[in-house]
């Protein structure tokens, strides 16, 4: 795991470097230009760097630059680099003329999710672009006047000049804008439907999939095509399927992106997640010469492991030399040899033990972790959200507080904008009955219950909620909380609502982390001082909340500079609800007993607000405990078909080493 995924500053050579890795070379069996980059600032930077070259070129030949661009997201670190390069290093846009991709159909201006909005909040208001270049699809064009509408769309860009540079993302249905499947390569830009996919992709910014519109304004694939150069940006595991089907499948209506494949000036620009279903990564010994390092070693015995459907041990010199692994055998056999060794390495990432195993309890041929000698040890979990703790390591914290060690979780956001209003309304209900039954002051509570139905009754899908509804919804997540990690054996005291600032917009879309978070994690860091410390280390999603609560605590761990002479603690990143780290990459598996996976799931359940249907669910609708079971049963199964021990359930982890600033 890198140590410098959030790194703040970078010289001038860094940039240049980032910028000449954007490379336009095809690999077989790609079928066009990739560059993948390690996490998704650095190739946010590139690309925004590579679009400013381009506009301070056209400024200075005083020619206009045409640009298209997308929203979502995705392109959103580039956009935060433009008005950096803008206001730091005087990047002017007057010259440019900007034409959007697409906008929601039905959807006024001023909606908290119109892409019109989203452009000026996060772009247009913040650089010197003339108001009158900016072009951006009308939501509200009247219905017998869409087709002359979409019509003059395309004549004014042909009557700038064309589209020099188009940014775009990828849906996870394949699409480039709107363009959804069965869209044709010759589309113009039209009023399309939305595919369920699509809508269900973007539920969350509508509180509900039911609210998100069901048609779109978008350029077609044509208009697209024509642009002299085209830049696609992909983030993330969600979308790493349909990359791998765009760029190495053939060229299909299906996957409209796949189009791509005709343009003679293309760039896919991946982070390592999304490009995580690409031969050159899932398999690169079948491209050509690798080196053989351990780790390489590792992730091409477990890949000819699952694609054989054999044991690691079982696996022959045959095996070997008929699936591409002809050099591997040569350099590092006989195949007995290469198994045994790799057999060996992930028998040793299973224990029992995730903190370690006490001295006293030692027996002959255990192995002596660093940090053995001190029990019991204070161990302090990052929560992003108010339930992520016993979503992902519910488990491994109740073998933790079983092994007699100090627990402390940190439950870095609120979690309130994932609450229903009918729950909200509901608990206050309850505060007015409770203060009656008791006999106790009702006025308040009355008064609080009325204002709070009368502004729910008001409120329209996606408004942000009133300061006394988001208190109401923090306070159903924070008991929620104590719960859960009662149900794990952790009290009150023990638990830390950090109410992180970035999170507290009200609204989906977040804040930047700023020094301000980072000075909270870090005084809880410098009060515990903790020996161990577990993260939920989803780096896939560049903009998610997530993230930006990892990118806090790690700013945090390298400013910390421990008081007490005691080693730096472990640091241990956990996954999601929706993924779990591959067996090649899991350093620590911590193996789970059925009464162990009970208690988990009951420790879930204690999550009411989230039980049933949660309001943010994302593209899998299953329940959050059925998610995490299904993904901790399948890492034992992917274990036990590698010949390893069976198990009922596994947690994995990443460890991460800290790096001081």
């Amino acid at each position: 795991m890198a140590n410098d995924i959030f790194s703040a500053q970078r010289s001038h050579q860094q940039d240049d470097q980032i910028l000449q890795k954007l490379s336009t070379k095809v690999q077989p069996p790609e079928r066009v230009p990739i560059t993948v980059f390690a996490e998704a600032g650095e190739a946010s930077r590139a690309v925004a760097q590579e679009i400013g070259r381009l506009v301070s070129e056209r400024g200075k030949a005083g020619a206009h630059c045409v640009l298209g661009l997308a929203t979502g997201s995705t392109p959103l670190g580039v956009y935060r680099e433009l008005v950096r390069l803008h206001r730091e290093k005087g990047l002017s846009f007057r010259h440019v003329i900007s034409f959007n991709l697409d906008e929601y159909y039905g959807i006024t201006p001023d909606a908290a999710q119109s892409y019109h909005r989203f452009m000026h909040e996060n772009l247009f208001s913040h650089i010197d672009i003339k108001p009158e270049n900016v072009h951006i699809p009308d939501g509200q064009c009247p219905s017998e006047q869409v087709g002359e509408y979409c019509r003059r769309y395309e004549q004014h860009i042909r009557d700038a000049g064309g589209l020099d540079m188009q940014l775009l993302g990828i849906g996870r249905t394949g699409h480039i804008g709107f363009n959804e499947p069965g869209s044709p390569a010759d589309s113009r830009t039209r009023l399309i439907a939305l595919d369920r996919v699509t809508r269900l992709d973007a539920a969350s910014d509508f509180y509900g999939q039911q609210h998100v519109p069901r048609r779109a304004i978008t350029m077609g694939v044509g208009t697209i095509l024509e642009a002299r150069r085209v830049i696609l940006m992909a983030f993330g595991e969600n979308k790493a399927a349909t990359v791998g089907q765009a760029v190495e499948g053939p060229i299909s209506a299906n996957i409209p992106a796949s189009y791509l494949q005709k343009h003679p000036a293309v760039q896919f620009v991946l982070d390592s997640a999304a490009a995580a279903e690409l031969t050159r990564e899932k398999s690169p010994w079948l491209l050509g010469p690798v080196d053989w390092n351990t780790e390489m070693i590792k992730r091409a015995v477990i890949w000819l492991a699952l694609r054989l459907k054999k044991a690691i041990l079982k696996l022959t010199d045959e095996d070997f030399g008929e699936h591409g692994l002809q050099d591997l055998l040569a350099s590092h056999g006989p195949a007995y040899d290469i198994n045994l060794r790799v057999f060996r390495e992930l028998v040793g990432k299973i224990t029992g033990w995730p903190a370690g195993k006490p001295i006293s309890l030692h027996r002959p041929g255990d192995i002596r972790r660093p940090g053995d000698e001190i029990f019991p040890k204070r161990i302090l979990v990052f929560s992003p959200h108010p339930d992520d703790d016993v979503i992902s390591m519910g488990g491994t914290i109740i073998r933790l507080v079983d092994q007699g060690h100090e627990v402390h979780i940190a439950y870095q956001t609120s979690g309130n904008i994932a609450v229903f209003d009918a729950d909200a309304l509901r608990y206050a209900d309850f505060v007015r009955e409770f203060n009656r039954g008791f006999g106790l002051e009702i006025a308040s509570a009355e008064k609080l219950e009325w204002q709070l139905e009368e502004f729910v009754d008001r409120k329209h899908p996606g408004d942000p909620d009133s300061a006394p509804l988001r208190k109401i919804k923090t306070f159903i997540r924070r008991c929620e909380a104590r719960a859960a990690a009662r149900a794990c054996g952790i009290g009150p005291e023990r638990t830390h609502f950090l109410d992180l600032p970035f999170y507290e917009t009200g609204v989906i879309r977040k804040n930047p982390i700023s020094d301000a978070d980072v000075q909270i994690v870090l005084k809880l860091l410098e009060t515990l001082s903790p020996h161990q410390v577990y993260a939920a280390g989803d780096l896939s999603d560049p903009h998610g909340t997530h993230r930006m609560c990892l990118e806090a605590v790690f700013r945090a761990l390298q400013r910390w500079k421990p008081r007490t002479p005691e080693p730096r603690p472990e640091v241990w990143l956990y996954r999601g609800a929706w993924q779990e780290w591959g067996p090649e990459s899991i350093e620590m598996a911590i193996p789970l007993s059925p009464g162990e996976l009970a208690r988990k799931r009951d420790a879930i359940f204690k999550h009411q607000s989230q039980k049933d249907r949660a309001m943010f669910p994302g593209a899998d609708q299953r329940e959050f405990w059925q998610r995490a079971e299904e993904r901790n049963r399948g890492t034992a199964d992917i274990f036990n078909r590698l010949g390893l021990a069976e198990y009922e359930a596994l947690e994995g982890f990443v460890q991460w080493a800290i790096a001081d600033d």
